[in-house]
């Protein structure tokens, strides 16, 4: 054996795994380890939750100068698919693999710290990949925003039980809103994001038929009716138009698919038809409420322990929540809703009735 290549290729099969993670053997149990190896361990505290996953997601997306983001999500089993659309610059289309590469960043001068720490290191998509089951540019393209879907599995990277609550917002001294309670889960990390970042960008957050009938119905439209007749694929607009412009169910899924948001052709006429609403952006969801300021308002004690007493606000919200609750089964059985969910509330009960159209 000769030479200091062949020496290394023994120790190399000698040593294993271990040779490949270190570089250099200091001695009194101390390594320098290999570049790759150290990627490896740091995107490994970068990412240990789905939660964090998603605030990089989002963080990427407000980087690339989108003013609206639309966050799909969804689980099924263990396996979660998160589909993240934007507005922003966009990725060159041979960058779509090698953004999920280390240190592979736009942000060359432009190393942006924020509430959640420094950002532009190049390291936020290939830690997400380096976590997930798969994380992929469904699509994107130069000046027509990005799709963005990445799977995950709870078993490998958690996540909070509870990811239907959303937290309550105060406001505080100096009037700015911030999230108090709640448990830290997708919704609340969608909403301090939302929050922290009101001025610059607006944030959607449901399942894929919600995000779809949203962006359908709210994406700014750069291209007239006529202009779309000498367009010859729809896969030539921005991201977020090509929702928009299509112009059935049927197109409407072939185009939501293309964007990594799957749906039954059922779901797409049910958005085509307007029987599935748009959301309202995050904050404006958390505004909804009224004033933060608001005083409590008192409790008498002595008065009517008898039965529960729900307020009207509360009940249309609880029942505009059971809404989109069950858009799961919808989605799975191939139900549909002939009204909104009613809600009954008794003395010791809460009775809630899901009217069904004919046929289902």
């Amino acid at each position: 054996m000769s030479g200091s290549a062949d020496l290394a290729s023994f120790v190399s099969t000698m040593g294993g795994e271990r040779a490949l993670r270190v570089e250099e053997n200091l001695g009194e149990g101390y390594v320098r380890l290999r570049v790759a190896e150290a990627e490896r361990r740091q995107a490994k505290h970068d990412v240990r939750c789905v939660e964090d996953a998603v605030i990089e997601m989002l963080r990427n997306a407000r980087d690339a100068g989108a003013r609206h983001i639309y966050v799909a999500t969804t689980r099924e089993g263990d396996l979660r698919a998160t589909t993240m659309l934007d507005d922003g610059s966009g990725i060159p289309a041979d960058m779509h693999e090698r953004v999920f590469e280390a240190r592979v960043t736009s942000k060359l001068d432009s190393v942006h710290m924020d509430h959640w720490g420094i950002h532009g290191r190049g390291m936020a998509l290939f830690s997400i990949r380096e976590n997930a089951v798969s994380a992929e540019v469904v699509s994107s393209a130069p000046g027509k925003g990005s799709a963005i879907r990445v799977v995950t599995d709870a078993t490998a990277l958690p996540e909070r039980a509870d990811q239907s609550s959303w937290p309550t917002v105060e406001a505080g001294e100096d009037g700015s809103l911030a999230c108090v309670r709640g448990p830290h889960n997708i919704v609340r990390t969608c909403c301090e994001f939302a929050l922290e970042e009101r001025s610059s960008c607006e944030v959607y957050l449901g399942s894929p038929a919600e995000v779809v009938a949203t962006a359908r119905a709210r994406a700014a439209q750069s291209v007239d009716g006529s202009e779309l007749l000498f367009i010859d694929s729809l896969d030539d607009l921005p991201v977020l138009e090509r929702l928009r412009a299509a112009a059935d169910a049927s197109e409407l899924r072939s185009q939501a698919a293309s964007l990594g948001l799957e749906m039954s052709e059922r779901t797409a006429h049910r958005i085509v038809s307007g029987q599935i609403r748009p959301l309202r952006s995050v904050v404006a969801r958390l505004t909804h409420r009224g004033s933060a300021n608001a005083a409590p308002r008192e409790v008498d004690l002595a008065r009517d322990r008898r039965g529960l007493r729900i307020s009207r606000e509360d009940v249309e919200e609880f029942s505009r929540a059971l809404e989109r609750d069950f858009a799961l089964l919808g989605e799975r059985y191939y139900l549909s809703l002939s009204s909104d969910p009613r809600v009954k509330v008794g003395r010791r009960r809460i009775t809630v009735t899901f009217d069904l159209e004919e046929g289902d």
